[in-house]
Formats: C-alpha cells, sequence, structure tokens
C-alpha cells in the first residue's frame, strides 16, 4: 500500500513537472530576445494584415500580400539584417495582432496599428512611419460631412479591435456603431446600407474610395492615428534598431519610393501630410 503511494505521488510530481516545462515553452518564443533571435536566423516574421487595401491587400493572382506595410516591413528587414535577409509575413487582424504577438507566432506587428496609450500597456512600439488620422466613408450625396451630422440612430461601422470605434464612441456617442471582423467586411456592409458612415483611418478608406468611387473620404481628420511597427514589452533592442532602420529609409530615399508607390496617385489623399520626415 505505501510503495503504490509513493509511486502515485512520484507520477503526480512528474506530471507537474511535465506542465511546468509546457508552459515555460508556450512562453518562450514571446520571452526571448527578439533582436537576438531575428539575427541569429536573418528573418523578421511580421504581422500584416490582408484586407486593407493600400496598407496590406491579398492579391489572388499569386497568394501575395501587398502594401505599404508589406513594402516598409521589408526595407526595415533588410536594413537591420541586410541583403539576404528575410521579411515573412502572418495575416493578422486588428483583432488578433497582438494575441499573435504575445503568442510568439509573430516578431513585429506592422498592421495599420496606431500608438494609443493603452496598447502602449501591451506592446513596444517603435518611432511612427505613418500619420494617419480618424475620417469617415460615406455614400456620394450622403448628408453626414462630419462627426457632427451624426444623429440619434445613425449607424456607424467599424471594426473589431481598432480604436477608429472607440474614438467614434466618444466622438459621436448619440451613434449605433457596429463592429465587423475586418475592413472589407465592413465595407461590404457600408455598400449594402447596412449603415450611413464607416469610420477606419482615413488612408485606408482612400483606399477603399479609389476602390469604389460611389465613395467618399469625409469628416477631416478627427482622431491622430500615428502608425507605429509594434514588439513584445520589454524588446527595446529591437524596437532601437527598426528606429534606425527607418531613419536610414528616409534618408536614402528607399522611404519616399515606396510612399509614391502605395500613394502618389490616390485622389484627394495628401501623402505628405502623412509622412514621416528625416530628423
Amino acid at each position: 500500500m505505501m510503495k503504490r503511494k509513493w509511486k502515485q505521488l512520484g507520477l503526480l510530481s512528474l506530471l507537474l513537472l511535465l506542465l511546468v516545462s509546457l508552459a515555460g515553452c508556450g512562453t518562450s518564443l514571446a520571452d526571448e530576445n527578439t533582436w537576438q533571435h531575428v539575427q541569429q536566423t536573418k528573418t523578421i516574421t511580421w504581422g500584416v494584415k490582408a484586407d486593407t487595401r493600400l496598407f496590406g491587400l491579398m492579391d489572388v493572382k499569386d497568394s501575395q500580400i501587398k502594401g505599404f506595410d508589406v513594402d516598409i516591413a521589408k526595407a526595415v528587414t533588410q536594413q537591420m539584417l541586410g541583403k539576404n535577409s528575410q521579411a515573412k509575413f502572418v495575416q493578422v487582424t486588428s483583432n488578433t495582432r497582438v494575441p499573435m504577438l504575445k503568442s510568439g507566432n509573430i516578431d513585429a506587428i506592422a498592421a495599420t496599428m496606431s500608438v494609443t496609450k493603452e496598447r502602449e500597456k501591451q506592446v513596444a512600439f517603435s518611432d511612427t512611419y505613418f500619420q494617419a488620422g480618424q475620417a469617415l466613408l460615406v455614400k456620394k450625396g450622403s448628408r453626414i460631412h462630419s462627426v457632427k451630422d451624426l444623429k440619434k440612430g445613425d449607424v456607424v461601422i467599424g471594426v473589431q479591435g481598432s480604436d477608429s470605434v472607440e474614438n467614434i464612441k466618444k466622438a459621436a456617442p448619440q451613434a449605433k456603431v457596429i463592429q465587423l471582423s475586418d475592413a472589407s467586411q465592413a465595407f461590404t456592409a457600408l455598400k449594402a446600407g447596412q449603415g450611413v458612415a464607416m469610420t477606419s483611418d482615413n488612408a485606408i478608406l482612400y483606399g477603399m474610395s479609389t476602390q469604389d468611387n460611389r465613395f467618399v473620404v469625409t469628416g477631416g481628420s478627427f482622431f491622430d492615428e500615428p502608425y507605429a511597427v509594434a514588439a513584445n514589452k520589454g524588446q527595446t533592442e529591437f524596437t532601437d534598431h527598426v528606429n534606425t532602420a527607418l531613419k536610414q529609409l528616409v534618408k536614402n530615399g528607399e522611404y519616399q519610393r515606396i510612399v509614391q508607390k502605395w500613394f502618389g496617385n490616390v485622389p484627394g489623399f495628401k501623402a505628405s501630410d502623412a509622412t514621416i520626415g528625416g530628423e
């Protein structure tokens, strides 16, 4: 009887050790030094969007995600790790990008992610690489010209996990806000007449207006939305190298080339107001 109890205790101890080991493995990728990891692998795995025109959109012809964020991530990777380095891309949404970063599935986020005080509690941000602003997308001829025109009962469509949703609730508390999982679903709902406006960052909305010219961007910029690269908390060595890379891309003209490629011919959008300087 005593031997059986000791055997059971031994098995229980082994089980506890195994559980602790597994728990450690689950957090090791997110907790390790990101800069050392990417130096060793010569690869940065980026979380990018695949539903956001101009910034990150899946090209059905070759199944590649393409956009401003993607090109910036590629350029930053090469600037940080050299010409023979590799940038890998994993699709994220506004709702999944931080959990995927924390789980270690990605090294960094470049996915129209604006810097907020709340997010700074969860992630480490680089310097700003694009200065967007929140606006409204409405059908041509709409009575909505600014957030002040939103009345009680008006439905505004937003994206889950984006700070645009919380911002519009503050700016127009009388309106009803519905949230959909990504930008393309939100735009589809707007086109179907499920709301009087969609709210997001102006650069994203301009991309949608080029896709369907029945819709226009309005409302000016009623909240600043500075985009930055996000890494796990404590990864200051990695974000410092991202900041250095961004400055070098501005200095050597690569940043401006990427901006011109994606925003140079977007009607109504003044890219010079949204891009970073060379300080």
